[in-house]
């Protein structure tokens, strides 16, 4: 089993490693296909891809933040992270259709 950390923010990886994450692989961009059942991927991933994950037996642990709006659409650095709550949220996901919804 292997745990993945998914960020291309620099602030994000430094605020991982002072929590003393064990992570296995460091990355910047995750090939779902990768993950192996019993993995855990860890970062802020788009729904459909956490979805993947957890359709392929790995958990997905969200980096969430109370972020105010004045940070928003910039890079944070680890301090900002911190201050802006920043923690691991396990979350299941799952696609009910397994593809895309016609909404018309």
């Amino acid at each position: 089993m292997a745990t993945f950390f998914l960020s291309r923010h620099p602030g994000a990886v430094e605020w991982a490693r002072r929590q003393g994450l064990a992570v296995d692989q460091w990355l910047a961009h995750l090939e779902v296909a990768q993950v192996q059942p019993g993995d855990t991927v860890i970062g802020t991933l788009p729904i459909h891809l956490a979805a993947q994950v957890c359709a392929r037996g790995g958990r997905y642990l969200h980096l969430s933040l109370d972020l105010p709006v004045e940070l928003r659409g910039r890079e944070l650095t680890a301090d900002e992270l911190e201050r802006a709550g920043a923690r691991l949220e396990e979350f299941w996901v799952e696609s009910e259709s397994g593809a895309g919804l016609d909404l018309t």
